[in-house]
C-alpha cells in the first residue's frame, strides 16, 4: 500500500476563499442557553426557518404571478427585466437560516416546549 505524504505549509479546502461570506463560528453556549439543549435550540432555529422560508417563497411568487402568462414566447423571456430584477431582489436577502439563528440569539422567538400529556391526538 502507498502512503500519502501530507504537506503540512498546503492549505486545506475549508480554509479556501471559496467559504461564503455567511459561514459564521458561533459560540454554542448562547444557543445551548435558552432551551438547556442544543438539538432543541436547532429544532427551534429549523422551525423558523422553514416558516421565514415558506413565507418568502409565497411573496415570491405572489410578485412573479404578475407575469404568468399561458403561452411563453422567446420574446417575453428575454424581454422581462422587471421579473428579473424581483428575482434577483429575493436572491440577496440573507437565507432563512441566518435570520432564523439572528432571532433566536437575540431572543426574538417565542417557543414552548410541548409536554406528552399536552399533545392532542397522541399515541
Amino acid at each position: 500500500m502507498k502512503k500519502l505524504k501530507i504537506d503540512p505549509t498546503r492549505q486545506l479546502r475549508s480554509a479556501s476563499p471559496k467559504i461564503p461570506v455567511s459561514a459564521v463560528t458561533r459560540d454554542l453556549m448562547p444557543i445551548i442557553e435558552p432551551t438547556g439543549n442544543l438539538y432543541e435550540s436547532i429544532v427551534v432555529m429549523g422551525r423558523r426557518a422553514r416558516q421565514i422560508g415558506a413565507k418568502e417563497k409565497a411573496e415570491l411568487t405572489e410578485k412573479l404571478a404578475e407575469f404568468a402568462t399561458g403561452i411563453d414566447n422567446l420574446e417575453e423571456i428575454f424581454e422581462n427585466r422587471e421579473q428579473i430584477e424581483i428575482s434577483r431582489h429575493f436572491e440577496k436577502q440573507p437565507k432563512p437560516t441566518a435570520t432564523a439563528i439572528d432571532e433566536f440569539l437575540d431572543d426574538k422567538l417565542f417557543f414552548r416546549k410541548v409536554d406528552e400529556n399536552d399533545q392532542e391526538g397522541g399515541f
